[in-house]
C-alpha cells in the first residue's frame, strides 16, 4: 500500500512539454497526496507561526505561489503577482534609473502613458514617445535609453510591433525591454521567447476573465530581475490580496477555452464590420479578441453606438466573458493620437450571432 503522506510521481510544477492549454489547467496545483485537495489553496492570514518558510503575508503567501507557478509556466519565466496591472507596470518602470530614458509607444494603455508623463513632468524620467510600428524609428530612439516599453497589440489602436527585431536591437544597445502582453495572453504570444526581458500583465483582464478581480503580474526569465521586482512589491506594499489571486488562478483554468472562443468570434465580427456602412475603419491585428472600430458621426456617433447596445456592456475594461465596448477618448488620460470616434470592442464568449445583431442595431444609431 502506498504511503498516503507522500505525493505521487506527478510534480507540483508540470512538465514544460505540456501544451499551454494543458498548463493553464494543471500548473500551480498542490502535490497529488491521497486525501489532499485538488484545487489550489486559498490562505487568508496576515502572519505565520515562526520557524517556517513564510513569515509575514506582505512578503509571501502560498496562494501567490500557486498563481505565479501557473502564469510563469505559461509565459516561460518566473512570475510575480501585484495588486493591479498598474502596480505591476510601476514595478517594471522602477527598473529604469532615476533620470533615465524610457522609450514608449505614443498610444498605449492610458495608465502607463499617464504615469510616464507624470514622471517626466517631475524630472524622474525622460520619456521618448514613438510610433511603435515604425521599427527603425523605435530603434533610433533607443540610443542612450535605459528601458523600452512595448505593447503588442497596442491598446486601443491594436498596432503590432516587431518584437524580435526590437528585442535584438535593444539588447545590442544595453536597453531593458518590457512588453505588456495583456491583449495577446501567453496562449497567443510569448514575448520572453522572442527575446523580451520582462512581461507585464493586467491579470484583471483575460487571465482572470470574469470582471471580478483587480490584479497584475510581471514575468521574467532573469532571476535578478525577479528578485528586484519582489523586493519592490514588498517595500512598496503593492501586494495582491489572496482572494483576488485565487480567483485569478481559477479564471486561468478556462483561459484557453475563452481565448479560442472569443478570438474566433472577433475574427468573424471584424470581417462583417469591415463592410458596414456606419464603420469608417476596422482595426484588427488578425489574432486575439480585441477589435477597434472608427464609426461615422464622430464622437457623438460613437457615443450613440455605445449607449444603444443591449447585449454588449458599455464599460471601461476588457478581456472578460461578457463582451464590452467603449469610446476610449471619453477617458481623460487617453492619448490624443486615439481618434475621437474610436470604439474599442472586447469580444466575449456569447454567441457570435447575438453579438452581431446587437452591434447592427446599435450602429444604426450612429
Amino acid at each position: 500500500m502506498p504511503d498516503a503522506s507522500k505525493p505521487t510521481d506527478l510534480p507540483r510544477e508540470p512538465s514544460a512539454e505540456l501544451s499551454p492549454a494543458t498548463l493553464a489547467v494543471t500548473a500551480g496545483r498542490e502535490p497529488r497526496i491521497p486525501g489532499g485537495q485538488v484545487g489550489s489553496p486559498l490562505l487568508l492570514t496576515s502572519t505565520f507561526h515562526a520557524g517556517g518558510t513564510d513569515v509575514y503575508a506582505r512578503e509571501s503567501n502560498p496562494t501567490w505561489v500557486a498563481f505565479e507557478e501557473a502564469l510563469g509556466s505559461l509565459e516561460g519565466g518566473l512570475a510575480t503577482a501585484f495588486a493591479s496591472g498598474l502596480a505591476a507596470a510601476d514595478a517594471a518602470l522602477s527598473l529604469a534609473p532615476v533620470g533615465g530614458v524610457v522609450v514608449a509607444p505614443e498610444s498605449a494603455y492610458g495608465g502607463v502613458v499617464a504615469t510616464l508623463r507624470e514622471r517626466a513632468a517631475r524630472g524622474s524620467l525622460e520619456v521618448r514617445f514613438v510610433d511603435i510600428v515604425d521599427t527603425d524609428a523605435v530603434i533610433s530612439a533607443c540610443e542612450g535609453a535605459d528601458l523600452l516599453w512595448l505593447e503588442s497589440p497596442t491598446n486601443p489602436l491594436l498596432a503590432v510591433a516587431d518584437l524580435p527585431r526590437l528585442a535584438d536591437a535593444a539588447r545590442e544597445k544595453g536597453v531593458l525591454t518590457v512588453c505588456d502582453n495583456t491583449f495577446a495572453t501567453p496562449l497567443l504570444q510569448r514575448p520572453l521567447e522572442l527575446g523580451i526581458d520582462l512581461v507585464v500583465h493586467s491579470a484583471t483582464k483575460y487571465l482572470a476573465g470574469h470582471s471580478d478581480v483587480i490584479l497584475g503580474a510581471c514575468v521574467s526569465a532573469d532571476d535578478s530581475l525577479t528578485e528586484r521586482l519582489r523586493a519592490h512589491r514588498t517595500l512598496r506594499g503593492a501586494i495582491p490580496g489572496p482572494m483576488e489571486t485565487w480567483l485569478a488562478l481559477r479564471g486561468m483554468r478556462t483561459l484557453a477555452l475563452r481565448v479560442e472562443r472569443a478570438g474566433r468570434s472577433a475574427a468573424e465580427l471584424a470581417a462583417r464590420l469591415a463592410g458596414h456602412p456606419a464603420v469608417e475603419r476596422v482595426r484588427y491585428p488578425g489574432f486575439g479578441a480585441m477589435v477597434s472600430i472608427e464609426v461615422r458621426g464622430g464622437a457623438e456617433g460613437a457615443d450613440r453606438v455605445c449607449a444603444a447596445t443591449r447585449l454588449w456592456v458599455h464599460s471601461t475594461s476588457l478581456g472578460a466573458v461578457e463582451s464590452q465596448l467603449e469610446r476610449r477618448r471619453r477617458i481623460p488620460i487617453e492619448p490624443e493620437v486615439v481618434p475621437e470616434n474610436l470604439i474599442r470592442l472586447s469580444v466575449g464568449i456569447e454567441d457570435v450571432e447575438d453579438l452581431w445583431r446587437d452591434l447592427e442595431q446599435a450602429l444604426a444609431a450612429a
